[in-house]
């Protein structure tokens, strides 16, 4: 992990985050003020928010494209120069290992990751480089993240100019308004809404992270077994938390609960300028949608983000195709 501090801690009534609830963003900007004005900003598509701590790697060698196709699980080759995609490498059981972007520049792989995962996952592409023409560095602390307009922009630590960046984008925002949009937009973040079980489907990774049409990777047999057979035992939700009982929100981890019985955990939660206290949850996949939930002693309704019914894509083009016939 990168030593290097935020340099957006430095600017006027930046607010570094210690809470307990965002255990992956210890050392960023966690507001400079007015989080909600912050989102609201960030989510009409003016400013950029602090993401310093992700891990960058660049990737060189004229076999990189075709060496990441092998193992993503993304359509990576060919990858059009300043495109962004999200991908996975999965274990050869389908679970999620590593979650990153990539991004190439005609010349080089650019990639970053969650900074807990950057040393496991260096250690993984390295074992996997053979004789091939492929060479990854670690270059976190030449480079640095900020998300803005949905993606993540890269900017050289040397010379770090946020007036540059506020000209050009706008006001800058903290950790706590870029995470009230992800959760709100239902995106998943490994190690929050993952564990050492997570397969792609339960976490909705379907799509955005998973080519479903692309060649041989670890763990293709059982993303296109469950996607074409069966269903994912878990499932994400968006859970809108109980606000009239207490300002804290439950910390990641905590149980969710259905009538007694654990059905669940909380990957992350906060406070959203509009929809209020929100949280992202994995439960079972039996779990209907109009159950009354708990969260720790927080009352909680979902709104679906992976389907019920996710998964079995043959069984439901087979009835389609029934009632197309009679």
């Amino acid at each position: 992990m990168s030593t290097s501090a935020s340099p957006l801690l430095s600017l006027p009534g930046a607010v570094e985050v210690e809470s307990a609830l965002n255990p992956l963003d210890a050392g960023l900007v966690w507001h400079f003020g007015d989080p909600f004005a912050e989102q609201r900003r960030l989510a009409d598509g003016v400013g950029f928010a602090d993401a310093s701590n992700r891990g960058v790697l660049r990737i060189s060698g004229a076999d990189r494209l075709s060496w990441l196709q092998s193992l993503v699980t993304q359509d990576v080759d060919p990858l059009p120069p300043g495109h962004e995609v999200e991908a996975l490498l999965l274990s050869a059981q389908g679970r999620v290992e590593h979650a990153f972007f990539l991004r190439d520049d005609g010349d080089v792989t650019w990639l970053h990751c969650e900074a807990h995962d950057k040393e496991p996952l260096i250690a993984f592409l390295d074992s996997m480089r053979f004789l091939l023409d492929v060479q990854v560095s670690d270059v976190s602390d030449l480079w640095l993240c900020v998300w803005r307009a949905e993606q993540y922009e890269l900017c050289e630590r040397s010379g770090f100019d946020a007036a540059t960046l506020i000209d050009r984008w706008g006001p800058p925002a903290g950790v706590w308004a870029r995470e009230a949009l992800r959760i709100a937009s239902g995106q998943p973040r490994l190690g929050l809404e993952t564990d050492h079980r997570t397969i792609p489907h339960e976490v909705g990774w379907i799509g955005s992270a998973v080519h479903l049409n692309k060649g041989c990777y670890r763990g293709q047999e059982t993303v296109a077994r469950v996607h074409n057979l069966g269903h994912p035992p878990r499932r994400l939700v968006l859970l809108h938390l109980d606000g009239s009982a207490d300002d804290a929100l439950p910390a990641h981890a905590t149980a969710i609960t259905m009538d007694g019985d654990e059905v669940g955990w909380i990957g992350s939660a906060e406070q959203h300028f509009e929809l209020g206290p929100i949280a992202l949850g994995v439960v079972r996949r039996t779990v209907p949608l109009e159950a009354s939930l708990l969260v720790g002693a927080v009352s909680a309704s979902q709104e679906e983000v992976v389907a019920v019914d996710a998964g079995n894509a043959r069984a439901r083009e087979t009835v389609r195709e029934f009632k197309r016939r009679v």
